[in-house]
């Protein structure tokens, strides 16, 4: 599918109209992955979920057509993609169905019918409550926090200050792991509780040395507290990734650099690794469903 970028921009700028029958949360995932192929394409997002009626689809066209430009959907109910289809062609607007490729190939590889009910990834079933749970002990145990609860934890995130410890651990239960992260600190005795530790995933996260300085030094401008030598000094940082980096490997433990990953690249490598753990084990606990 092509278009005239002539007829789609104003002033420069790109407008996508991002259509949902639910929260519109898999769409909004689903472009943003892609848009971040097109660097310096200036695109204005409109957002319109929880469509849930023909009349409601009739009505949000008065409000697409002010800003006209591509119009991205998830929808499943019949009338309503009938009314979106036919105003967008009285238009002249580009459209596209997002999940119907996925959704058509899946139904003829399985060969059965899409049920065609919006939302179904978000209704309140055993996984939603375990994701809740799982958010609700990690961000209890952040930062070694209520660490004799340590045993409960899927995933134990061992690393120094500023080393993503907490965003990754958010991330982990935001996929239904209960993941409990402990700050190292040079010359602060670690729980004895991890030495007596049997049979659980442990993993350290380090970084580079010169990353980590200037994440500090920012962090610490950022609250406008004063420059501490001890917490930004680089060859003082370099050794206290060394002391982590030894902690780790002496127990047993993998470590992963997150220095060129994003929270989700990084959370993505220590779930790899812990269903490596897992298997290893005979464990099954297979990933929650999206």
């Amino acid at each position: 599918m092509k278009f005239d970028p002539s007829h789609n921009t104003t002033n420069g700028e790109y407008h996508l109209h991002l259509v949902s029958d639910s929260t519109g949360e898999t769409l909004e995932a689903i472009v943003s992955a892609a848009l971040v192929q097109f660097e310096g394409v200036e695109v204005h997002k409109h957002y319109w979920p929880l469509v849930r009626t023909a009349t409601q689809m009739s009505r949000l066209m008065e409000d697409i057509k002010e800003h006209p430009g591509l119009i991205m959907y998830t929808l499943v109910n019949q009338e309503i993609r009938e009314v979106l289809d036919r105003e967008c062609r009285n238009a002249n607007l580009p459209i596209l169905p997002i999940l119907d490729p996925v959704i058509n190939l899946l139904g003829s590889y399985f060969g059965v019918q899409a049920s065609h009910k919006p939302g179904r990834q978000h209704t309140l079933d055993a996984d939603y409550f375990e994701r809740i749970d799982a958010l609700q002990f990690s961000m209890a145990h952040d930062d070694g926090q209520l660490i004799e609860d340590l045993p409960q934890a899927d995933i134990v995130l061992i690393g120094v200050s500023r080393s993503s410890k907490t965003p990754t651990s958010i991330y982990l239960a935001n996929k239904g792991y209960k993941t409990m992260n402990v700050p190292f600190v040079p010359h602060v005795p670690m729980p004895p509780l991890l030495d007596v530790l049997r049979d659980k995933f442990v993993i350290g996260l380090t970084t580079s040395p010169e990353r980590l300085s200037q994440i500090r030094t920012n962090r610490l401008r950022s609250i406008n507290e004063d420059e501490d030598g001890s917490y930004t000094d680089l060859q003082l940082i370099q050794d206290e990734i060394k002391q982590c980096r030894r902690y780790c490997t002496d127990r047993g433990w993998q470590t992963i650099d997150v220095t060129r990953r994003s929270i989700e690249e990084s959370a993505a490598a220590i779930l790899n690794r812990y269903h490596q753990w897992l298997d290893a084990r005979g464990i099954k606990k297979p990933p929650l469903t999206e």
